[in-house]
C-alpha cells in the first residue's frame, strides 16, 4: 500500500494546533498505559512494551510540517517529565532527541515513493540510531550512567510497540488521506 499524501501547505495555526495535539497525546497515552500497567500488576513495563509516546509523534510527522512534529517530539518527554517524573532524568535527553528525530524524519519521508510501512520503519530505525549515537557519546565522552547496551534492551522490550506502530500509523495515514481527498 503506497500512500501519497497531498502536499498541502498547512497554516502555522494548523501546525501549532497539530503539534499541541501530538504533544498532549504523547504525554497522556503513556499515563493511560501506566495506569493499566499498575492495575494489572505490570507496573511501568507496559510503557516499554507499547511505546505509547512514540506513536503520536511519528504519526504527526506524516501529517504536519517537520518543525511542528520535531518540536512536539522534543518537548513531549520534557513536559511528561515535568508533570509525572517520567521518563527518568537520566533517559530524558536521549528520549527528547529520539522523538524529535521521529517527528522530523517521518515528515521528510512523507512524499517519498515507498510503502507507508517502509517509511514508518525507516523513521523508527533512524530515531533509534540517533538515540544510540547520543547514548554512546554520553557514555564514552561525558561519562553518563546510561550504558549503550540499553539500546538493544529497549528495542527488544519495545518490539510489540514497534510492530503496533507499523500497523496503526499506515492505517491512520491512509484513513486521514482518504478523508482529506473526499
Amino acid at each position: 500500500m503506497t500512500t501519497a499524501i497531498t502536499s498541502k501547505k498547512l497554516s502555522v495555526k494548523t501546525q501549532t494546533i497539530s503539534a499541541l495535539i501530538a504533544l498532549v497525546s504523547a504525554v497522556a497515552l503513556p499515563q493511560i498505559v501506566h495506569v493499566i500497567g499498575a492495575a494489572s500488576g505490570m507496573g511501568t513495563s507496559l510503557g516499554e512494551i507499547f511505546l505509547p509516546m512514540h506513536l503520536p509523534i511519528i504519526l504527526m510527522g506524516f501529517i504536519v510540517g517537520p518543525y511542528a512534529a520535531g518540536i512536539a517530539g522534543l518537548l513531549s518527554p520534557l513536559v511528561s517529565f515535568a508533570l509525572t517524573g517520567m521518563p527518568s532524568s537520566v533517559m530524558l535527553p536521549f528520549m527528547m532527541i529520539e522523538l524529535c528525530v521521529y517527528g522530523i524524519c517521518s515528515r521528510l519521508l512523507r512524499n517519498v515513493k515507498l510503502p507507508m510501512i517502509a517509511k514508518v520503519l525507516i523513521a523508527q530505525i533512524t530515531g533509534r540510531l540517533i538515540r544510540a549515537g547520543a547514548i554512546a557519546i554520553g557514555f564514552y565522552v561525558f561519562d553518563t550512567t546510561v550504558n549503550p547496551a540499553v539500546v538493544l534492551t529497549s528495542v527488544t522490550a519495545g518490539l510489540f510497540g514497534i510492530i503496533l506502530q507499523l500497523v496503526i500509523i499506515p492505517l491512520a495515514v491512509y484513513r486521514l488521506t482518504e478523508a482529506d481527498n473526499e
